[in-house]
């Protein structure tokens, strides 16, 4: 599978969620107006693209619609993946210029930091880099063992020391042997903190302090992973590693598990932190370098579109049918109705021969007998047609009971039409 095919695929959920509803919306509008553009931020913010975000967008929106001369809404799709496109960029390749260069892995526990040095290793080993893993996070149990595994499947070289050692031995440790070995990346795990663990940032501006040091003309990267699920508390989280610890670049996991996928929009424009890579599946190669104008291609890949626009008008069409079925079953008339209509029309013939002219009294008494036993035939019949249908009904909908009252079938029609059958 390519790269940009499984970028495709691991925005599904985003894309379906979002962007799907957003061109269903400039398809449903034969004018561009304001309305448009309320109901297109409303779908933003939605998508956790943020309110700030949102408003920004649409004026930008608003400016190249007029700058074009455009009058087509649908031409707003494309104006829409050119300026998420900029919005994104700059800033989102890795800096691993020198040798060895560092890349120092923060965020909370639960985020994916250890898979995350996992498979950056092991696209650095593929790319014949020598790397060096730091298993800096001694505090959570069996972080050292799970990132020995990853060491092992990526072919990357680990430094570590007992659980409850401390953390900045280890990065001075993973720096000299990186030196001694000729290694070209660092990665050092950190254990997971949050940004008000005062204890935590502490050990965290040591470890800086002993890289400063020791790699003081190295390339050095700080990347916070986050979750992508998590939406737009992971903005939040953001703001405050960003205020706390510097960092400089976002890697975005689980992007494939949730259509929260607009929050690298509110990252990237409210805080000004480059998002560096994201995570699209659970393979060791599912982590993919971030390349803006692919992600936008991805969001508003044509052939997913089409066939969650097709696939939304076919659940609208198979539910108008089956609400006209409803309605065709719940318009049939009451029995007593129709046997009224056929007296009315049996007396009505009856009185037309009457009054074709003068008659004898047996003539009269013949025509009435003959008016009387049509009328009688047609009730018969009638009734028989009705019998068949309750029949039937009671066999579809599986009506247990029968009906009570004076008048059986009026009681059980009656019933019929307000669903009381059983």
């Amino acid at each position: 599978m390519g790269l940009f095919e499984k970028i495709k695929n691991g925005l599904r959920k985003t894309r379906d969620a979002l962007f799907g509803k957003i061109d269903k919306l400039l398809k449903s509008f034969t004018k561009i107006d304001d309305e448009l553009f309320e109901e297109l931020e409303e779908l933003l913010v939605m998508g956790d693209v943020g309110m700030y975000t949102a408003e920004k967008i649409c004026d930008e929106l608003r400016k190249r619609v007029k700058s074009e001369g455009i009058t087509d809404p649908t031409e707003i799709r494309r104006l829409l993946e050119d300026v998420i496109t900029e919005m994104l960029e700059g800033g989102n390749t890795l800096d691993i210029s020198t040798k060895p260069s560092i890349i120092l892995v923060i965020g909370v526990n639960g985020v994916g930091k250890t898979t995350t040095i996992g498979k950056l290793a092991a696209g650095f080993v593929r790319e014949g880099k020598r790397v060096t893993l730091a298993a800096a996070d001694t505090f959570r149990a069996a972080a050292i063992d799970q990132l020995k595994i990853w060491a092992d499947r990526s072919g990357a070289d680990i430094i570590r020391q007992n659980e409850g050692s401390d953390p900045a031995a280890v990065v001075f440790d993973a720096i000299s042997s990186a030196k001694a070995r000729g290694s070209d990346i660092i990665i050092a795990d950190t254990a997971g903190r949050l940004h008000n663990k005062k204890n935590l940032m502490d050990e965290l501006a040591k470890i800086n302090r002993i890289i400063d040091r020791e790699l003081p003309d190295a390339a050095k990267e700080v990347l916070l992973v986050l979750d992508a699920t998590t939406g737009q508390n992971a903005v939040n989280q953001t703001k405050e590693f960003k205020n706390a610890a510097g960092i400089t670049g976002i890697v975005l996991t689980k992007l494939d598990g949730t259509a929260k996928g607009g929050v690298v929009l509110a990252i990237r424009e409210e805080l000004d932190v480059p998002v560096k890579y994201i995570g699209v599946g659970e393979q060791i190669d599912d982590l993919q370098p971030f390349d803006p104008k692919e992600f936008a291609r991805a969001l508003f890949s044509d052939d997913d579109m089409k066939e969650a626009i097709e696939e939304a008008g076919r659940e609208e069409k198979e539910t108008k049918q089956e609400d006209i079925e409803n309605a065709e079953e719940k318009s049939v008339p009451a029995t007593a109705d129709i046997w009224a209509q056929i007296d009315a029309e049996a007396e009505a013939e009856r009185q037309a021969e009457l009054e074709k002219g003068e008659k004898t009294e047996e003539e009269k008494e013949a025509a009435r007998a003959e008016a009387e036993a049509e009328a009688k035939r047609r009730k018969e019949e009638q009734k028989k047609r009705s019998e068949e249908r309750r029949n039937r009904a009671k066999q579809k909908y599986n009506w247990s009971t029968e009906p009570t009252g004076q008048n059986d079938d009026d009681d059980w029609l009656e019933r019929w039409k307000k669903g009381d059958t059983d």
